[in-house]
């Protein structure tokens, strides 16, 4: 087990990105670190010297040794263009004709992740992106201008929003619980050195048109306000039966079959009420719908175990945020892609994914062709191979106030279940803030999302905007949910799925393992990603 991420903990920034959003370059982008790039200049400058000092030379009359240190300078020059290329840094005259193992297209956190897995397992990686920024549908936006121009405001921001570089947008918000597999994810591949993060200051349940802090100790039960007394001896009880429950050991069932036991049946056991078992299932356990209820119980209590072992990290919520954006995350992983060997190509457009006899063999790109054994890509780059599976409804909304009920918390998750509002999936509200360098000073971003259910999903999320007044803007976006209509194992085209609703990273990761079992043939082990003794810049692990 790795150990704890640290808080406001930020490694050197090896490449030197800036941290408030992507850097958006029209041509091929140099990525590199800054020590390295020092290094290297510090080579061409020498070669450079050396040739004018031949030339010096030579109009001295010394011909052939000007020769001869000229033939040194283009030597050296040489030795540093061929250490870029082995090493996997961007230079202006990459061409793509050659073979990988992996072609990647999109720059998305699944496909980032995915990318630096491969590459730190040995296999020759082309990573494309058709935009001039990192992160896809799951970019940071900045400055804040973009985002206004984005959802067609042409009459920009107005002064009282600060500067609008201060300000970086996700335009799909989601935490990171604490012990979750995101940040074992980080860990394990050391990419928490480019990023600091800070805890959520809580996580909180709506009920009967208020909201109430997520008890999750039983410390907190008790003096949780959402239930009865009775009822908070119950929860009690069931909250230790969860925590002291392993699998692996018969003697703390106590009675229930966790393969066959169904949740409901748990919760009927320990006599809850449907109150508790609404804030249980989607506020501890994080599911979207109640069809967890009828299945076997196993899932769900580790979930629960999962939420408590998070908080216990750090004690004011299970959550964690990167400072600037979750645009840092994807970018995290493409430099350790880089490490290892991976060439980065955006604002690359992609003109053909090239198949023979029903398998990919390779990428066309504004006439040359990349070939490829395997491809992994999001949704948008093979519209005929992927399916609409619903639609997601998110609205950005500034505030200049914390929400209230919330102690004046910088930042929070806000979960309402969907028995509250008469839904059939819950609706998500997570808030950050100038806290977290993603907002001017005083500023707080807070973004409702759902599942759309009907022919109006702006008023699916009225009961979580009305948490949010008053309101100084909203941006409303409306996506469309894709999946893949086969599992790739004949085309070896492997496509991630649309990033749901939810306001954590859990479904995002199984997709990850799911893709990464398709094509490797074995499941997914944590081991694999962990950083080699020395990476191809000779550093020995910490």
């Amino acid at each position: 087990m790795p150990e704890a991420l640290p808080e406001n903990k930020r490694g050197n920034d090896d490449f030197g990105w800036a941290g408030q959003g992507q850097r958006r370059e029209r041509d091929s982008l140099t990525l590199r670190r800054d020590q390295e790039t020092a290094d290297r200049r510090h080579l061409w400058f020498s070669a450079a010297a050396v040739a004018e000092a031949a030339a010096a030379a030579a109009e001295a009359a010394a011909v052939a040794v000007a020769v001869a240190a000229i033939v040194e300078a283009v030597v050296a020059a040489a030795v540093v263009k061929e250490e870029e290329k082995q090493s996997g840094r961007w230079y202006q005259d990459l061409t793509m004709d050659e073979e990988y193992d992996v072609i990647v297209l999109g720059t998305g956190l699944t496909e980032c992740i995915l990318s630096g897995i491969m590459s730190v397992n040995g296999k020759k990686v082309l990573h494309m992106d058709r935009n001039p920024y990192y992160g896809g549908e799951s970019s940071s936006i900045t400055p804040l201008e973009e985002l206004y121009k984005r959802f067609q405001m042409l009459e920009g921001p107005p002064e009282s929003m600060g500067r609008g570089r201060d300000w970086n947008v996700d335009l799909i918000p989601k935490f990171l619980m604490a012990n979750g597999q995101l940040v074992k994810m980080l860990l394990y591949t050391e990419v928490t050195r480019y990023l600091d993060f800070k805890v959520v200051e809580g996580s909180f349940v709506y009920k009967g048109g208020k909201i109430y802090k997520v008890p999750s100790t039983e410390t907190e039960a008790l003096a949780s306000n959402l239930m009865g007394m009775f009822e908070k001896r119950r929860f009690r009880k069931f909250l230790v039966f969860v925590a002291n429950f392993d699998e692996n050991d018969p003697k703390t069932f106590e009675g229930v079959d966790p393969q066959n036991t169904s949740m409901r049946d748990v919760y009927r056991k320990f006599d809850l009420g449907q109150d508790v078992i609404d804030f249980t299932g989607h506020a501890l356990a994080l599911y979207r719908t109640d069809d967890y209820l009828d299945q076997p119980c196993l899932e769900t209590i580790n979930r629960i175990k999962l939420y408590s072992e998070s908080l216990a990290r750090y004690g004011k919520s299970p959550y964690l945020y990167p400072l600037y954006g979750l645009g840092e995350l994807p970018q995290g992983f493409a430099r350790l892609s880089a490490i290892y060997g991976g060439t980065y190509m955006l604002n690359k457009p992609v003109d053909d994914i090239i198949m023979e006899n029903g398998k990919v063999v390779g990428v066309k790109s504004e006439g040359e062709v990349a070939r490829c054994k395997q491809l992994i890509c999001d949704p948008s780059y093979i519209p005929d191979r992927v399916q609409k599976a619903g639609q997601v409804i998110r609205i950005i909304c500034i505030l200049s106030h914390p929400i209230k009920n919330t102690n004046d918390a910088n930042s929070c998750q806000i979960i309402i279940p969907q028995n509250q509002v008469n839904r059939k999936s819950d609706i998500y509200v997570c808030m950050i803030s100038y806290a977290h360098n993603v907002a001017a000073q005083g500023k707080y971003i807070a973004i409702a999302s759902t599942t759309v259910e009907t022919a109006e999903p702006e008023k699916e999320v009225e009961p979580a905007l009305e948490l949010l007044e008053p309101i100084d803007q909203k941006f409303v976006a409306i996506s469309d949910l894709y999946e893949p209509i086969d599992d790739g194992s004949e085309s070896q085209v492997f496509c991630s799925c649309s990033y749901d609703a939810t306001t954590h990273f859990e479904t995002t990761c199984n997709d990850i393992k799911d893709i990464y079992k398709r094509m490797a043939g074995s499941a997914f082990d944590f081991e694999n990603m962990k950083r080699k003794q020395n990476d191809v810049f000779g550093e020995a692990d910490q």
